[in-house]
């Protein structure tokens, strides 16, 4: 039997406040469902026994409209096809109570036709077989403890076994995402009875174990992604053959690295320039990281924002990774702190959090409110120092 594995998904995330002209949508979110969409068709594609989506189908438990229709599209499109899904809940996307509706509960129920789609949410172990493998699925537990609970149930086939699960694998313990119910798995769930583990949660592509694989996220969800392997992989469960799958998304590229020693602030910001014309076409519609290594902070506040400003909206977002040189800490925020609209970067972070609609507006309105006056308190404090 040959599977595709993939995971982390995250249908309805948005970020960088840009707007398709077309949709009125978040460029960022339209991307994400306009990639999702082309790699089930490549999946499709490729003729597979089985596709496994090991957690974070959707970004939140609540999906945007727009989030359900990309799914059922794309399990629709899988069916027609004649290829099962097998799916479990992340982090993300599982009902944090019992009394929380699954956001799975639409996709099982409502507008899909059911016959070969197999989710596991609401804490819940499932056993799926399908010709002579049997497929466990283990989705992400309210506590760490009932994914012992689920793997010690387990009844094991004298055949060909999958475990799929989401949770960061104890090799990895160092690398947490710090996202709400991020728990770490057993050890010892990572078993050599299974012939493949299909895992989800952490981004990056990775084995972690002979039998045990990461596939990674479809997209770059953030900055430190910039160096991981973002696709699928092609599982031959037969012989265990794993092989990585190059599938539809939004690029993030690294311009490189200036060294600022010695240069005025109209000079950094020209070699910024100067790197992003480099790039040509790529640059656009990707997501760009530039380091400035060793810039003084007189001279970061010196930098020209709004020909940055432009720059930036050359493409889908620029960061500017800053490594001061007067300070022995880097700065990891998605752009450098000095001289940005402290207001336009609150926004964006209430926006990444899909609050309810209301409940954004009030956040947004009332974090203003604040971030305003703590702004006018600083400015104040500085004119009276000078």
């Amino acid at each position: 039997m040959k599977i595709v594995h993939i995971a982390d998904t995250h249908l309805g995330l948005s970020a960088f406040n840009r707007v398709d002209p077309d949709t009125g949508m978040n460029l960022r979110e339209q991307l994400i469902y306009d990639n999702f969409l082309a790699a089930v068709d490549r999946i499709i594609g490729m003729r597979p026994d089985a596709l496994i989506h090991a957690g974070d189908l959707f970004h939140q438990v609540k999906p945007k409209t727009r989030a359900y229709t990309t799914a059922l599209d794309a399990l629709c499109r899988l069916q027609d096809a004649g290829i099962p899904v097998l799916v479990v809940a992340g982090n993300h996307s599982m009902a944090k109570t019992r009394y929380t509706a699954s956001p799975f509960e639409v996709l099982e129920r409502g507008g899909y036709r059911t016959g070969d789609f197999y989710v596991a949410h609401h804490n819940r172990y499932r056993r799926v077989e399908l010709g002579d493998a049997v497929f466990h699925l283990i989705p992400n537990m309210l506590q760490p403890e009932g994914y012992r609970a689920a793997f010690e149930g387990i009844e094991f086939s004298s055949g060909t076994n999958v475990l799929i699960t989401h949770g960061l694998a104890s090799i990895l313990s160092d690398r947490r995402l710090h996202t709400v119910a991020e728990h770490e798995l057993d050890a010892t769930i990572i078993s050599d009875r299974f012939d493949y583990i299909a895992l989800g949660h952490y981004h990056g592509q990775v084995q972690v174990a002979d039998n045990a694989w990461y596939s990674g996220s479809l997209e770059y969800c953030n900055y430190g992604e910039i160096t991981e392997t973002k696709g699928g992989l092609a599982v031959d469960l037969a012989t265990g053959d794993v092989q990585t799958i190059d599938l539809p998304h939004t690029p993030m590229l690294s311009l490189g690295r200036i060294n600022c020693d010695g240069l005025s602030a109209r000079e950094v910001v020209d070699s910024v320039l100067t790197a992003i014309d480099d790039t040509g076409k790529a640059a656009s519609r990707a997501i760009c990281q530039i380091t400035l290594d060793g810039i003084r902070r007189e001279t970061l506040r010196a930098l020209d924002q709004k020909a940055l400003s432009d720059a930036r909206s050359r493409m889908l977002d620029l960061k500017l990774r800053v490594i001061a040189t007067d300070d022995v800490s880097q700065i990891f925020y998605e752009e450098s702190l000095v001289g940005v609209d402290y207001i336009a970067e609150f926004e964006r972070f209430v926006e990444r959090e899909h609050l309810a609609p209301g409940e954004e507006e009030y956040v947004k309105r009332a974090g203003t409110t604040v971030l305003r006056k703590v702004i006018a308190r600083h400015k104040e404090g500085e004119s009276a120092a000078e």
